[in-house]
């Protein structure tokens, strides 16, 4: 343990947290630093402020035995560290552009106490560009330090398998020194894995292959990140236009998409249709890379196109429900299942569940919500006229309508029995298309899908 690095982390953000839980957990020694009291607090106390399977096991441990060290004060924690590894959150400006005044603020005031032989870690991401912007700071300040970008790649609600199972580790920059300095960090985790997730209760994921630890350019890694998502985000609107074909000619999208993913050129994974993507980072990433590309005289219209396609989507799946309550939502009880923008998070951002409750409010129903996680934070963001459940079966009892708009297994095992029982309308919507039609339809309910308009069989592969 003596020869491992101190870290300092700035953020206690999802990246940020689960990044200090993972190397204290592998044995260093991290300061975590952040302005909020309530998160350091919150830290302190042995908690996350969010939900994160697993993540409140390691961080309680972390604080137990020293090696987590919440503070607010930067020379406190830099002076003594190794590795500071900004992970700040990078809001988007209203025209769409990454704001990066916490970037260059975390990078600013880290530049006053780095060591000389610190390495600065970007994991936040980033527009490109950004890293030689930073570097120049340093310059700037006297400190001509090493910086390497290392973008992360986990998903909410899986944040500590992604980074204990990971497909990639990426570093870019032009100090070889400090690329193996990070890539070690990593391996020191790697090596360590086993431990960490039994202490979280998590288990390796099933067929799993070695990671791979990939080196590059500095401007390449700040590509990297917010390219895959945006590619992701892009499968995602893709099966969403498919979707909106098979309404309009009885195809099952689950069984175009069943047919299209069995190509190994393509995959399955992300051509899901629904009520479209949402959270902190593909909303944020997708309209980041467009100013990104006008910044640079680059017009990425297949993005604008994708997002143009995501932002309808709500929209349209209330229009499907209208047309089903014979064209209007007026004085209709709407029971909306699912408000975390995905299953097993509480985050609440871009969340399409948020905007179909606000929707169908502002169209004259009476919505009632629930979320098994989300509740709390979604409390300040509904519109006020929506009231918010403590169980699915408070949301849906006599509802003239259910719309699932996050697939949480608590909703997904729930039976069409069930649903049945409760449901006074009878018109179920299934947003995340994941219910099996026919099963609805035996329950005497009018199944409700997206791209799923045709009286096709439930999708099977033979």
């Amino acid at each position: 343990m003596g020869n491992q690095p101190t870290i300092t982390i700035l953020g206690t953000g999802y990246v940020g947290l689960t990044t200090a839980a993972l190397t204290a957990a592998a044995g260093m020694k991290t300061y975590l630093i952040d302005p909020n009291p309530t998160r350091l607090e919150s830290v302190r106390a042995g908690k996350s402020f969010f939900y994160e399977a697993g993540l409140d096991s390691l961080v309680a441990d972390g604080v137990a035995n020293g090696r987590i060290i919440p503070t607010p004060v930067y020379a406190e924690a830099v002076l003594q560290s190794d590795i500071v590894i900004s992970a700040v959150g990078t809001p988007d400006n209203p025209d769409g552009s990454s704001n990066l005044n916490y970037v260059f603020a975390a990078a600013s005031e880290a530049a006053q106490y780095l060591k000389p032989d610190a390495v600065y870690v970007q994991k936040s991401t980033v527009p490109v560009g950004t890293g030689n912007k930073i570097r120049q700071l340093f310059m700037n300040a006297g400190q001509n330090r090493a910086y390497v970008s290392n973008p992360e790649f986990l998903r909410e609600g899986t944040a500590l398998a992604d980074s204990l199972w990971f497909d990639r580790i990426v570093v870019g920059g032009t100090d070889a020194n400090a690329l193996a300095k990070v890539m070690q960090l990593y391996k020191d985790i790697e090596s360590n894995r086993t431990a960490i997730a039994g202490l979280a209760g998590l288990s390796a994921p099933a067929n799993y292959q070695s990671g791979a630890y990939i080196s590059v350019a500095l401007e390449s890694a700040e590509l990297i990140k917010v390219t895959a998502n945006a590619f992701l985000a892009l499968k995602i609107s893709f099966a969403n236009s498919i979707a909106l074909l098979a309404d309009q000619t009885g195809a099952d999208i689950l069984e175009v998409m069943d047919g299209v993913g069995a190509d190994k050129r393509i995959g399955r994974a992300f051509l899901n249709a629904g009520r479209g993507y949402g959270g902190g980072c593909f909303p944020k990433d997708v309209s980041g890379l467009i100013a990104a590309g006008l910044e640079h005289d680059v017009s990425l219209e297949i993005m604008e196109a994708a997002q143009a396609v995501n932002e309808g989507m709500p929209g349209y799946i209330i229009e499907k429900l209208q047309d089903a309550l014979g064209g209007s939502l007026e004085h209709t009880e709407v029971a909306v299942l699912g408000l975390a923008f995905k299953a097993g998070t509480s985050d609440i951002r871009r969340s399409p569940g948020m905007h179909i409750a606000n929707l169908l409010t502002q169209a004259g129903s009476a919505v009632r919500v629930f979320d098994p996680k989300a509740g709390q934070e979604a409390a300040g963001q509904l519109d006020e006229r929506v009231a918010i459940a403590e169980s699915i079966e408070q949301a849906i009892h006599d509802a003239g309508a259910i719309v699932v708009a996050t697939d949480w297994p608590e909703f997904v095992e729930y039976t069409p029995q069930a649903y049945a029982a409760q449901l006074q309308g009878g018109i179920f919507v299934d947003a995340m298309n994941v219910f099996n039609a026919q099963a609805f339809s035996a329950a005497g309910i009018h199944y409700i899908g997206i791209g799923r308009s045709g009286n096709s069989k439930e999708h099977a592969v033979l």
